[in-house]
């Protein structure tokens, strides 16, 4: 099964990349890029292919996991406001807002605690934001499974992203994979439900992710 979620894993990132990948250099500057390991909860910055900074950060709950895949920071903005520190780098997910900011709860830092996003401490986010510059890609890594959520209509994330696309290659979606849960999207899991003779409900379960093969 995790062989089969790696793989899955590298599939998004090449799929999910909005441009694959994108290198972003002044125009006698370095090459700058981040990177996000779910699994040690860890930003990473790169320059030139050399790691040169790493911070810990707090990623997305279980129900609100952070998005696997190849992205690029999009606007800075200084003291955004609420709980999202001094600083916010946002990244272009097409199915939500999502971005690298600091925190008003530093005891969350290291742990799966945001709503998607990812934290880290003030100190750290204002380091970073003055590294790089908006275009710069940010690669998110890790096991788009991980929690094996029960995904239903209105859910968002890398996992419905995977659902939809697996719908579309079977012919049962012709929709957008655009990683929101429509109405659209419960439609064809249940003509596809129905096709495998599984119970008719529209909400993904173990079982389900079985049938379409995303899990062994």
């Amino acid at each position: 099964m995790r062989a089969l979620r790696i793989t899955l894993c590298v599939c998004i990132l090449v799929v999910l990349g909005l441009g694959g990948n994108v290198h972003v250099r002044a125009e006698s500057g370095p090459l700058m890029q981040i990177e996000v390991n779910t699994d040690t909860h860890r930003l990473t910055v790169y320059r030139d292919g050399i790691a040169i900074k790493q911070y810990p950060v707090a990623l997305g709950r279980p129900d609100s996991p952070t998005p696997i895949g190849n992205w690029k920071l999009i606007n800075k903005y200084k003291n955004w406001g609420g709980g999202f520190g001094t600083r916010w780098l946002g990244l272009n997910v097409p199915w939500g807002i999502y971005g690298i900011h600091g925190t008003n709860r530093p005891h969350s830092i290291g742990w799966s605690a945001s709503a998607g996003c990812i934290r880290m401490r003030n100190r750290d986010v204002e380091e970073l934001y003055e590294m790089i510059r908006v275009g710069t890609p940010v690669r998110i890594v890790g096991d788009p499974l991980q929690y094996m959520r029960r995904l239903k209509d209105g859910d968002i994330g890398t996992d419905v992203w995977l659902v939809q696309d697996r719908l579309l290659r079977l012919g049962f979606y012709r929709g957008p994979c655009n990683g929101r849960f429509s109405l659209s999207t419960q439609a064809a899991l249940k003509a596809f439900e129905r096709s495998q003779h599984l119970p008719v409900d529209g909400v993904v379960s173990v079982r389900d992710y079985h049938a379409l093969g995303l899990i062994e």
